[in-house]
């Protein structure tokens, strides 16, 4: 799962601290879902370990999207409710406006949503 942060017209974005294949890339911040926990309240949950902030999730972006041959990505909008993100889980963070989305290079996972997004931020 994974969460579009927008605040202020503006995108947040992490920057991979491991797996080592994945490291330095750029992705929307988020995790898997545990047994028994829905895609939305693992969401809300991996922002509060990955970034120190609760998170109101709003609106689907997409649908699923392939990683791997197990996995699937599945993207939320979201808007901050309490606290400041901190990079507990990355290397970085960084927030981007429509123009700069493409600044970072974005794993191939999460590629494709960007577009998607890009249309939120206007």
């Amino acid at each position: 799962m994974g969460a579009a942060i927008i605040e202020d017209g503006r995108l947040l974005s992490a920057q991979r601290a491991e797996p080592a294949e994945l490291a330095g890339g750029w992705e929307f911040p988020g995790g898997k879902v545990d047994p028994g926990e829905s895609d939305e309240d693992a969401l809300i949950r991996e922002c509060v370990e990955e970034l120190g902030v609760k998170v109101k999730l709003t609106d689907r972006v997409g649908g699923d999207w392939p990683l791997g041959r197990q996995s699937i990505l599945r993207v939320w909008t979201a808007e901050i409710l309490e606290g400041r993100p901190q990079a507990l889980e990355h290397t970085a963070l960084r927030w981007l406006t429509a123009d700069e989305l493409y600044d970072v290079d974005w794993l191939p996972g999460d590629l494709p949503l960007v577009e998607e997004v890009r249309t939120r931020l206007r």
